[in-house]
């Protein structure tokens, strides 16, 4: 069996083939190693559109995963995330997980599933954002334009509403989780694999983050200005962030004081309705 843009490394003739791919999201690449040719396929899948095309690529950061139960007693476990001695720790009812910055190596013992790999990469990418100023945050985001445009809300606000309503020029990058970095002269949105209820991963595409969008449904479509600190308290409410860190607290609270003062949020009421679009720019 063979998969495109994956290769295998042979060990010791005691040890099994070790398959890999990398997977690039918000331009940080990963490299994933299994010995389970099956799950790789898996991982292909789960992951279309944001794996390397270069087999043999360099990545930044490597996880080995280890399939199997992971050793938590409680299978319905909430997210652990501490740091000792510069490795951090991750843990949840399907998934155990170390990882060690210094290195750049981590190992995942979990299932054959994709969701626990994927709350893996989920909460590093958290930690790589902070110290960056970026993160991830629950909102669809889309481009149209060449602009990038972020709309935020809890569960039912109409996030996924507000992508099946986007014309047919606008590309989507996610429907749930948006990916945000910090640049020179502002910021990037980029696509990401995380689906929500359209169950369609991104575009793998990235442009200037142009505003942001408090959603809220309504029987008509208008946008309203938010103060920045309103806008502040919304942006960290949003946030997707795990870790039980006082520095890394410290860094996502400045990351989302920093974004409210470059970046213009508005409250958006809508109605279900396409046109909705017109008022977006």
């Amino acid at each position: 069996m063979s998969f495109p843009n994956t290769f295998s490394v042979p060990r010791l003739a005691t040890q099994a083939a070790v398959y890999s791919l990398v997977i690039t999201i918000g331009g940080i690449s990963v490299r994933v190693n299994t010995s389970d040719a099956d799950f790789l396929a898996i991982l292909q899948n789960r992951y279309a559109g944001f794996v390397s095309e270069q087999a043999n690529e360099e990545a930044e950061f490597e996880f080995d995963v280890d399939l199997g139960q992971s050793e938590s007693s409680d299978p319905d476990a909430d997210v652990s995330v501490t740091c000792r001695e510069g490795r951090w720790l991750m843990q949840r009812g399907d998934f155990r997980a170390e990882w060690d910055p210094g290195t750049r190596r981590g190992h995942i013992r979990q299932s054959a599933n994709p969701y626990s790999i994927d709350a893996v990469l989920r909460i590093v990418h958290t930690l790589l954002l902070a110290r960056q100023g970026g993160f991830l945050i629950h909102s669809a985001s889309a481009i149209r334009n060449g602009k990038a445009f972020l709309f935020a809300g809890i569960s039912g606000a109409g996030k996924t509403t507000i992508s099946r309503l986007a014309p047919a020029d606008a590309t989507l990058l996610t429907d749930e989780i948006s990916y945000v970095r910090k640049a020179e002269d502002g910021y990037l949105a980029f696509g990401t694999p995380f689906a929500g209820e359209l169950a369609k991963v991104g575009e793998n595409t990235r442009a200037p983050l142009a505003a942001l969008y408090l959603l809220a449904k309504g029987p008509q479509n208008r946008i309203e200005p938010v103060s920045v600190a309103d806008a502040g308290r919304e942006v960290l409410a949003n946030m997707l962030f795990f870790a039980e860190d006082q520095e890394m607290v410290r860094l996502v609270f400045q990351g989302a004081c920093d974004f409210v003062h470059r970046v213009p949020v508005y409250r958006l009421t809508f109605a279900p309705d396409p046109r909705v679009w017109e008022l977006i720019r």
